[in-house]
């Protein structure tokens, strides 16, 4: 996981600062882009922090979608069809939307794994059955790793490709619309970074052997800094060590996962709400560049 945990620092929104006299619908891009910098990657993001980064970022490519709408813009993007700068931007949107599509169902997949969970849980089923539950979705944790190691990859890839060469000697309007459009990529690919760290961050076994030694703490996973799948997790590793005879851990263990599934619904909810600013910013974008 370290690797993962090094690659946060590369998904940061930057601050950008617009030429003199810009339109006002870019200076409310960059108003958002900024506002979305308080949401970079932390050690252990929770699902409350989530929702407001996607609820920001969903503000941002509404915001997007307005600019792009203006004769002003549609005037300036016209000019410039067939420029590398247009074929960027037009293949990163899409190529953020499948990330988005993949994220979705890894989180819809993560909500079924929840439920399954309870309903083991509800039927008082013997260790063995739990058992067999608890390492279905430990397995399924780690495929979520794998998946956003090659998220993360993409998004690279993304950024690479939408950052082009410098705006320079352009039309006033056309750079100040190219230059938020790239920084609203770097947006993206932060809180989509965010979202992928809180479906990765591990629980480590040894945090577990410890904190079982620790009632307290145990029972309230926040305490050591844990996210909601984190502390359901804690809770699953301490009921499978223990025995679905404990039932202090079992009721500890049912608690953790409904909290984690009203977070993930939540977050789906969110992240829905941006995938939809998503396809209706690029579809202005498209719409642009055919006239």
């Amino acid at each position: 996981m370290a690797s993962f945990s090094k690659s946060k620092s590369q998904y940061h929104v930057r601050s950008i600062s617009l030429p003199c006299r810009s339109h006002p619908s870019t200076v409310r891009i960059e108003e958002e882009l900024n506002k979305l910098k308080s949401w970079e990657a932390s050690p252990t993001p929770n699902g409350e922090r989530i929702c407001d980064a996607l609820r920001g970022l969903g503000e941002l490519y509404m915001s997007m979608d307005d600019l792009l709408k203006l004769t002003l813009t549609q005037q300036a993007l016209s000019l410039h069809q067939q420029e590398e700068w247009i074929d960027g931007l037009l293949d990163g949107s899409l190529r953020l939307l499948d990330v988005c599509g993949i994220i979705r169902d890894l989180m819809s997949q993560l909500k079924e794994h929840v439920r399954d969970l309870q309903s083991t849980l509800r039927r008082r089923k013997d260790d063995s059955s739990t058992k067999i539950s608890i390492s279905k979705f430990l397995s399924f944790r780690k495929d979520i790793k794998k998946n956003a190691m090659k998220l993360i990859a993409t998004m690279k890839q993304i950024e690479k490709r939408t950052g082009g060469s410098l705006l320079v000697g352009l039309d006033h309007h056309f750079s100040s619309v190219i230059r938020v459009l790239r920084e609203a990529v770097v947006a993206t690919t932060s809180i989509f970074h965010l979202l992928l760290l809180f479906l990765s961050v591990p629980t480590k076994r040894s945090l577990v052997s410890r904190l079982l030694h620790t009632e307290t703490v145990a029972y309230e996973g926040q305490r050591v800094n844990m996210n909601e799948l984190q502390s359901a997790t804690f809770a699953l590793h301490a009921l499978w060590t223990c025995g679905s005879s404990e039932g202090d851990w079992k009721l500890l263990a049912q608690n953790r996962l409904e909290y984690l599934e009203t977070s993930i619904e939540a977050i789906e909810n969110c992240l829905g709400l941006s995938f939809r600013s998503m396809i209706r910013a690029r579809a202005s974008l498209l719409n642009v560049v055919s006239l």
